[in-house]
């Protein structure tokens, strides 16, 4: 695989059962490459590896004062220099694509997850540890996998020189070969402690990345509280907090790489005694000293990659740990369809939508809306709506819904097909969940509705139904002091920060309105604006959305009126099915959520409402 291949046309299936499966994964997918890499690396060893050599016959040549001795020893030395030149820059290169190559096959099965999962995967996993797998993670990862041929290439090349020098000068040769793997076995005592500092390092560089993602995101909430100053002194105490297991860590490191500096230089000293006084009894030549004494010093080479190796495992099995466990997150727990069934154009179904775990409802073409006493409890039952179960329960997610019990519950069934068994592409295109807090990615508006639709609803007739009337006059403004005046070309910042709550919530509900699914589903769509405003766009949604189905996740009675049908889901169960009206008067639960009654008036009006009861049993008896 070359760069400029890049992206790949399928990632492949990863191997997320531990950190180190998926590495050496990800490093059975790039054989080739690394193979590749470590011949290259194989040739620049060897000639670097082989420069004492050319250096010691020449030296000898001098010595017996033979010119065609030196003459060979120069050539000797000039090839071997050649290959020390087209060895290094080939290996930098093929060093090099094995990481970016490696990096972009982890960052695309991210990708592919994220799309796969959508809103779920943030109730899943925290927002900035998946910002630090997509970043740090996978640059940790790709650093072990281009420095895995360099390893290899200069083990070989060890061997191979240790090999030699026994041929070559059997008593000097004997010294190397057995002070070699002395020195490179010498800091694995050590690797574990420098492993878990490390781990240690990565855990709390994650929660400091998080904690400042979570704070940037709530920064305009922060300010209007005054909380500021608090969030700032938990990032301070977390960012000192990485810095003191940086430290730690770094300790450690220092202390292997100075034994691999100590150990190499008592190992040179005893070859230069021992071969001095070898020399001195003649059993060894001048050249030969050199030759022994110069390989030793460039061995000291591929000894640091042992090193290097050690440091980028200990850095990228955390981090192939974390990547992990972001990617073995599944959909659901027995999705069948597959991109195999998106390739062969699996039409989705029509009809109503229904949920067995809790008994929802939602009418094919009805405007249904649902009132929830939990907010939380409301936002994974849109989930599930959205086809996305789960069997983890210690995730805050559907387990609790199924009363915990452990098991995968029913999926969600649309005009009686369940959205496992659909295509995620087919299930995405049939119904569609925005969540309480939509993103607004940055560009133009036009960029924001140039998403996938059926063609059916304008961007226009969609910003009127949401109510953008103001939006788009700011929009303009903003566009006429630039010169244009357009408001569909008019940028907007990332997560649309220079707009209003409430009007980022208008425009995301405009963009659902556009693709037009088949079944659309909101969560507390209106929450962020006024009561005027919010009449109307229920109205207008409604008037949309005719003949479509709608499910809405609301406790506002504004929006509840306009609804064909409200359902109240009271401990993750159907307890009631009514209209708002009717509901408001012969249910107090959902009276209590509705008009915000306390417990007190709600065992009032229980008590009331059973005391009626048994007088109008009284009352036909009597009759």
């Amino acid at each position: 695989m070359q760069i400029r291949d890049l992206p790949y046309p399928d990632p492949g299936v990863p191997d997320v059962r531990s950190g180190p499966r998926f590495l050496l994964w990800i490093g059975r997918n790039q054989l080739g490459g690394q193979l590749k890499s470590m011949s290259w690396g194989l040739l620049h060893q060897c000639g670097v590896a082989g420069l004492p050599l050319g250096v010691g016959l020449a030296v000898q040549a001098v010595v017996d004062g033979s010119g065609r001795g030196l003459a060979l020893a120069a050539g000797l030395i000039a090839l071997l220099g050649v290959a020390v030149v087209v060895g290094d820059t080939m290996l930098h290169r093929t060093a090099v694509t094995n990481w970016i190559t490696a990096a972009a096959r982890v960052q695309q099965l991210l990708a592919r997850k994220t799309a796969e999962l959508g809103s779920a995967l943030t109730r899943r996993v925290a927002a900035g540890e998946v910002v630090a797998v997509s970043t740090g993670d996978v640059e940790k990862i790709g650093w072990f996998v281009e420095a895995l041929s360099r390893f290899a290439a200069a083990a070989v090349a060890l061997v191979v020189v240790c090999t030699g020098l026994l041929i070559y000068q059997p008593a000097l040769g004997i010294v190397v070969a057995i002070g070699v793997p002395v020195l490179a076995l010498a800091v694995l005592p050590l690797l574990p402690a420098a492993t878990r500092r490390a781990d240690t390092q990565r855990e709390l560089a994650g929660k400091a990345t998080e904690l400042a993602s979570d704070t940037v995101a709530g920064l305009r909430v922060l300010r209007g509280i005054g909380g500021e100053e608090l969030f700032l002194g938990r990032y301070r105490r977390a960012s000192q907090e990485v810095r003191k297991a940086a430290v730690r860590s770094a300790r450690m490191w220092s202390l292997i790489s100075a034994i691999q500096v100590l150990l190499p230089g008592l190992l040179l000293i005893t070859v230069v005694l021992y071969g001095a006084k070898l020399t001195l009894d003649g059993k060894v030549t001048v050249g030969e000293l050199v030759t022994v004494y110069s390989a030793v010093t460039l061995l000291l080479y591929p000894l640091g990659h042992f090193e290097e190796i050690a440091m980028a495992y200990s850095f990228s099995r955390p981090s192939a740990k974390r990547a992990a466990r972001v990617l073995s997150l599944e959909r659901t727990a027995s999705a069948t369809g597959g991109e195999a069934g998106a390739e062969s154009g699996v039409v989705a179904p029509s009809g109503d939508l229904y949920d067995p775990a809790s008994g929802l409802l939602a009418p094919a073409g009805r405007f249904t809306a649902v009132v929830c006493g939990d907010p939380d409890v409301a936002g994974r039952l849109a989930e599930r709506l959205g086809g996305h179960p789960t069997t983890d329960t210690t995730a805050d997610t559907t387990a609790e819904i199924t009363a915990d019990t452990g098991e995968k519950s029913p999926s969600v069934l649309l005009g009686g097909v369940a959205l496992d068994e659909l295509p995620l592409s087919a299930a995405r295109t049939a119904v569609l969940v925005q969540d309480k807090d939509p993103v607004l990615l940055s560009g133009t508006l036009s960029d924001l509705f140039d998403v996938p639709a059926s063609g059916k609803v304008a961007a226009s007739n969609a910003l009127d139904a949401a109510q953008c009337d103001d939006v788009l006059a700011a929009l303009a403004q903003a566009s006429a002091d630039d010169g244009d005046g357009d408001p569909m070309r008019t940028r907007i910042t990332e997560r649309g920060r220079s707009l209003s709550g409430g009007q980022r919530q208008r425009l995301a509900l405009a963009r659902s309105l556009v693709t037009d699914p088949q079944v659309l589903v909101l969560d507390e769509p209106t929450s962020a604006v006024d009561s005027h405003t919010e009449a109307r766009v229920a109205a207008g949604v409604k008037k949309l959305r005719s003949g479509r189905t709608t499910v809405v996740f609301a406790s506002s009675p504004l929006l509840l009126d306009q609804a064909d049908r409200v359902v109240l889901v009271h401990e993750g169960e159907v307890a009631a099915v009514g209209v708002h009206r009717e509901l408001l008067h012969s249910e107090p639960r959902y009276r209590a959520v509705v008009t915000r009654e306390t417990e007190e008036e709600i065992a009032r009006a229980l008590a009331l409402r059973e005391q009626l009861h048994e007088e109008l049993q009284e009352i036909e008896e009597s009759a």
